[in-house]
């Protein structure tokens, strides 16, 4: 599946890895602090080995010396406490070098470690962050269409899951009442556990979890096989034995009355993946694999790339930029090389100290609990008096639009770690919603600017989902496009999302322009058209 995903372009020229739980939350700055932390502790943990190993050492040579004189001794007891200076030292031994070793061994020289692990243990993810991390790893199995053995074996990045974390991602999934991702995670710790893999965790256990997510999906005589292989290892599991004779009784009972066809389809139903509340799901991960795309081959021969001046302007005479055609209906475009990597790093770096987790007033984040929202990104706000580097980048996008960035909102700039996705929504506020951007007096948002910071080695595109559009990232090139008619009203065309990160760390930065100030820059019609 990944050669099909390098196949399909999904991942870029550069290739930059991270720990695999960004899943958890996946955010890649703070996931960074959590590596280092544990390092520190790594690091800690072998200086109390190391003192420990000391104290042995310590202890060892005593034992020895006292093993060589006991020998001696015990050969002519008497001879050899009739020498003066044998028993002199026996008698200095017991009454204080016995009570040295005592104090030695009863030295405890975990206080360091002890302490560290105390003092970082604050930082440490909690319960939240751990289903987090593998609802994001399950959506990333759905999205790319990964089965277990490929993320468990390693074939992703190279990290392997063990029986344990098969095992693990399997509870999860089954607290959530997800018996589909059950039954795949706890089948793949089972196969793990028959080839031989050690593991804290039996076959009993998982089989008990996989006879009932099966149940649960309608599949009976699945049910009944998982149910008799756990009988057959432990004949006095009593929920299996229940479980047995009801299975049979129900099997018995189709196969006398017949299975209907309604239940034959109430039955099919039940299996696969479960619906949740995004309704344009299929469509949305079709379009991050890089399948569903809506382009004809005629379309696609009318997009073109240029050097680009924006009508002779002053500062792109001499140095036009490149500019390539991404879609033609809304028109979107990307602009290359259009900040440094010097620029890019500095606007990282202001925005690291300030990361807040992002919302979007969307319908489908209301009544969603803490830890859905553990897989949207981390972002910050700059503004342009915060540094030159964030004032020329306003202007640079000014100057290339054409349109008036004093009354866009502050540069917004958002990280994503592996798993991390943005839903699809809209920039604009809709009819529905007339005050979405009442507070800043500024009208609506007429477009929007996207700057890619880093490249991404597999996901994180940006998907339209209306016109089955899909924008790869790549690291120094800006994406922008109208959200507006020129008649003033919402294009909902351009309803996107940024799909879940593979494999690797995306950066990103937005502008969102807006109306007041475009009055003479961009003339509105009554026509909703480009």
């Amino acid at each position: 599946m990944i050669d099909k995903l390098i196949d399909r372009k999904l991942i870029s020229n550069h290739f930059e890895n991270q720990s695999f739980f960004g899943l958890l939350s996946v955010f890649s700055g703070h996931m960074t602090d959590l590596l280092f932390t544990e390092k520190d502790l790594v690091n800690s943990l072998k200086d109390y080995i190391r003192a420990e190993e000391r104290k042995l050492e310590q202890i060892k040579k005593w034992a020895d010396k006292l093993d060589v004189l006991s020998a001696a001794a015990g050969q002519d007891p008497e001879g050899f406490l009739g020498h003066p200076v044998n028993a002199f030292k026996l008698m200095k031994r017991l009454n204080t070098e016995w009570g040295e070793l005592e104090s030695l061994v009863l030295t405890d020289v975990s206080d360091g470690f002890i302490s560290n692990l105390t003092i970082q243990r604050q930082y440490f993810p909690n319960d939240d962050d751990q289903v987090g991390a593998a609802k994001a790893l399950m959506r990333l199995q759905d999205t790319y269409q990964l089965d277990t053995a490929t993320i468990s074996t390693g074939q992703l990045a190279g990290h392997v899951l063990t029986v344990d974390d098969c095992y693990d991602l399997g509870k999860v999934a089954y607290s959530e009442a997800d018996y589909y991702h059950t039954e795949l995670w706890m089948v793949q710790a089972l196969k793990q556990l028959d080839e031989g893999e050690i593991s804290a965790v039996d076959a009993v256990t998982i089989l008990d979890y996989l006879s009932y997510s099966v149940y649960q999906q309608g599949d009976l005589e699945r049910s009944l096989d998982f149910t008799k292989r756990l009988l057959e290892l432990d004949p006095t599991h009593q929920r299996a034995n229940g479980n047995l004779k009801y299975f049979e009784y129900q099997l018995a009972k189709q196969e006398k009355m017949g299975a209907s066809e309604e239940a034959q389809t109430e039955e099919a139903q039940r299996k696969g993946r479960p619906d949740d509340y995004l309704p344009e799901r299929k469509k949305y991960e079709q379009l991050c694999r890089g399948e569903g795309l809506r382009m004809t081959p005629r379309r696609q021969s009318r997009l073109f790339c240029r050097y680009y001046n924006n009508n002779r302007h002053p500062k792109y005479v001499i140095g036009p930029v490149k500019q390539e055609d991404e879609w033609d209906q809304p028109r979107i475009v990307r602009y290359l090389n259009i900040v440094t990597d010097k620029e890019m790093e500095k606007v990282k770096e202001l925005a690291k100290p300030r990361y807040l987790t992002l919302s979007v007033t969307e319908p489908w984040l209301r009544g969603r609990t803490v830890t859905q929202f553990l897989l949207s990104p981390l972002s910050a706000w700059l503004g342009a008096f915060e540094h030159p580097v964030v004032d020329e980048i306003n202007q640079r996008i000014e100057d290339l639009t054409g349109l008036d960035v004093t009354t866009a909102e502050d540069l917004q700039v958002a990280n994503y770690g592996v798993g991390g996705q943005y839903e699809p929504h809209f920039d604009f506020g809709r009819k529905d919603e007339p005050d979405a951007f009442e507070e800043l007096g500024t009208g609506n948002r007429i477009a929007t600017w996207l700057l890619y910071m880093s490249d991404v080695q597999a996901g994180g595109a940006t998907v339209f989902t209306d016109i089955g559009a899909s924008v790869w990232p790549r690291k120094g090139t800006a994406v922008f496009w109208y959200n507006l008619y020129p008649s003033g009203e919402g294009d909902y065309r351009t309803r996107h999302a940024a799909c879940p990160v593979l494999v690797g760390n995306k950066w990103v930065s937005n502008k969102w322009i807006h109306e007041r100030g475009q009055e003479f820059r961009r003339r509105c019609g009554l026509q909703e058209t480009d």
